[in-house]
């Protein structure tokens, strides 16, 4: 089926987003917590932004992102890692007073984990709106932006101003929700947010209870019907191991997901979403989106890092040449 897609063209300029950059290591052994001494891996360049505009970049997109690192070895790593793969840098600041921010992962035996971040007290605690910022939103597209940067002061303002920017031009909207159905409980601020957002998201790219947050409504089916009647033009719900679902009014694919053998899950749904963008941005199908991102999900999970499974075009169609999906 060919849809046309809801999203800005990449000819009316790149896919950028906002939020924290950092490392992260991790412990290589599976236990609970950090009370002992412990062999660590890493650093590993990471933050949910981070990846997703990586892969898009690695993809050949032309994509960019508005951070803040410290000026040390854990914030150079990150910018020659997005530099390498194309990403423009140039809305990333380098603070002389404040580090880059961090998380320490490990793995409990169930297959949950226990971090330790630093990421409000580093320098992704203090992104701004810099000239070189507001220089990169003045030529985008599309702005996909994470409901995991929220918990960054300053961010929902600096998000806020982009959206209306690239918006004004003809440009579109992506949200990846990523929250906490206890942090937008109620009426507060949280919710007001996530309302302020999803009446301006072309695409929702929710995973898990997330779609339920979203509309609140526990159902399936009436969250969807809910999320499309407010304008939102496209939902894509990511199910891990049982792949993904495409919705616009009236209509729905599935997309089997890639059997294999998981090492590292991090960084999975962010470049499933990376790639599910720049696809439609590209003007492919959503059957043909959805076949690639759940690969650049499925080949994310084989590689130990954040980033270190994003992938080219030419590696996702070798990884879906060998692997195939379930029946």
């Amino acid at each position: 089926m060919k849809t046309a897609s809801v999203l800005a063209p990449e000819a009316l300029g790149p896919t950028i987003t906002a939020g924290e950059i950092l490392v992260e290591i991790m412990s290589t052994s599976v236990g609970t917590g950090f009370l002992e001494p412990l062999t660590l891996l890493g650093p590993f360049p990471s933050g949910a932004p981070a990846i997703f505009i990586d892969q898009v970049a690695r993809l050949g997109s032309a994509a960019g992102i508005i951070s803040a690192v410290g000026s040390d070895d854990f914030g150079r790593l990150n910018i020659e890692r997005l530099k390498r793969d194309g990403a423009d840098v140039s809305a990333i600041e380098v603070l002389s007073d404040a580090p880059t921010g961090s998380a320490f992962v490990r793995y409990r035996p169930d297959g949950a984990r226990d971090f330790v971040f630093n990421i409000a007290r580093s320098a992704s605690g203090q992104i701004r709106m810099t000239g070189a910022a507001k220089a990169l939103v003045s030529r985008a597209g599309h702005v996909h932006v994470m409901g995991s940067a929220f918990a960054i002061p300053g961010i929902a303002e600096i998000l806020a101003e982009a959206v209306a920017s690239v918006r004004s031009r003809g440009g579109t909207v992506s949200f990846d929700p990523n929250i906490r159905k206890e942090l937008v409980a109620g009426q507060g601020e949280a919710r007001r947010r996530l309302e302020d957002i999803l009446s301006v998201t072309d695409l929702l790219l929710p995973s898990g209870e997330e779609l339920a947050i979203a509309a609140g409504l526990e159902d399936e089916e009436a969250a969807v019907h809910e999320l499309l009647s407010r304008g939102i033009s496209e939902i894509v719900l990511k199910r891990g191991a049982l792949g993904s679902s495409w919705y616009r009014p009236g209509e729905r694919i599935d997309c089997p997901a890639f059997v294999v053998d998981e090492l590292d899950p991090t960084g999975a749904g962010d470049c499933f979403g990376a790639t599910y963008v720049t696809c439609r941005r590209q003007g492919r199908s959503p059957a043909q989106s959805l076949r690639y991102a759940n690969a650049a999900g499925a080949r994310t999970v084989t590689k130990q890092g954040p980033m270190e499974g994003v992938s080219t075009f030419a590696e996702l169609d070798e990884f879906i040449e060998a692997n195939g999906s379930k029946a």
